[in-house]
């Protein structure tokens, strides 16, 4: 199979910018028992593919396979499976699986597994043409989606969404974005069907833009300070010094809610200004697939419009380069079976 995978991580701009990607043909993977072979349509290119390729993220191997938005068919079975059949449409997303028995498993908290693994960092993703999946970590996807507009819903969607729940915004509450790409505006239109005012902070064009056209109630640039005290925040951008203002932007007892994987360092912080009168600061881990169901049954109802740059297969590192300059609008998606005429 053709596939793109990671064997030198550094960065992808700036005067030190190299390959960190090498595409070329892998052997086909073989289902274990419980596992779907599944043939890739499309794969959604997330932050997190970007801070692997770059090696913010360590890889935990070498030449491991990116991408954990996967949309594809199911094309095989390893034994014992009995939940998708051949033909069936699935998403795989960025948990892979989780060991069930641990203290945090056996009360509900599988994001917080102490043996998780994770697709396109321990196990290989779907930049390629073919992936596995245990059969109990994929996801029936809504037909109200089309294949490329259902991959961001598997990592920045379900993501997204766990962070709006973790923020504890409730019906007709300020809520503050800071960083608008293919996580907060997903988020950022469910808040908004739940009665949320929705400020946006940004340093992209292209995400202010498209904020105002999702109806936010007000879109400014990184560091600018909302025009009302914020009930919650949620920092999608993976810039630490952008935790200092969001902490100061919050009303009494307000969450600021750290959504990324990856954070550059944060700031000394000024408790009085920042962290008194109940502010709180939380991380956001992974998901439960509790999430993941939930928000792909409330995306369908809404239903949230998902907006999305193509990129052909041959393009995945020139996706990641463009992810790096903040060139995408929305989520950045890979056609693995055939392009689309549009795509770059």
């Amino acid at each position: 199979m053709r596939a793109w995978w990671v064997d030198d991580p550094g960065p992808l701009t700036g005067p030190a910018a190299g390959r960190p990607l090498v595409c070329g043909e892998r052997p086909d993977p073989v289902p274990r028992p419980g596992e779907l072979l599944v043939r890739v349509r499309v794969c959604g290119v997330c932050r997190t593919d970007l801070h692997l390729a770059e090696g913010d993220l360590p890889p935990k191997r070498h030449g491991v396979i990116p991408g954990h938005e996967v949309v594809g068919e199911v094309v095989g079975t390893g034994p014992g499976c009995t939940i998708f059949s051949r033909g069936e449409r699935v998403g795989i997303a960025w948990l892979r699986s989780t060991c069930g028995r641990c203290r945090c498993c056996l009360s509900g908290r599988e994001n917080l597994c102490l043996t998780p693994r994770f697709t396109g960092w321990d196990d290989d993703g779907g930049f390629a043409e073919l992936a596995t999946v245990p059969e109990s970590f994929a996801y029936p996807l809504p037909d109200t989606f089309s294949d490329e507009e259902a991959a961001p819903l598997l990592c920045a969607g379900i993501i997204g969404y766990r962070a709006l729940r973790r923020s504890g915004i409730r019906p007709g509450g300020n809520l503050g974005i800071y960083g608008f790409g293919a996580s907060a505006h997903l988020a950022a239109q469910v808040a908004m069907f739940e009665d949320v005012q929705v400020h946006v902070m940004t340093r992209s064009e292209k995400g202010r833009r498209l904020a105002c056209e999702l109806g936010a109630a007000s879109v400014g640039g990184t560091t600018d300070e909302p025009p009302v005290l914020l009930d919650a925040a949620i920092l999608f951008a993976p810039a630490g010094t952008l935790v200092p203002p969001a902490l100061r932007a919050l009303d009494r007892g307000g969450t600021l809610a750290v959504a990324g994987i990856y954070l550059s360092a944060i700031p000394e912080l000024d408790y009085d200004a920042e962290l008194f009168q109940e502010r709180r600061l939380l991380s956001v881990t992974a998901n439960t697939r509790q999430d993941g169901n939930e928000f792909l049954e409330l995306a369908a109802r809404i239903p949230v419009r998902v907006s999305t740059t193509p990129y052909s297969f041959s393009a995945a590192d020139r996706a990641l380069t463009d992810l790096a300059a903040d060139r995408v609008s929305g989520a950045a998606v890979l056609h693995i079976a055939a392009s689309p005429a549009d795509a770059r």
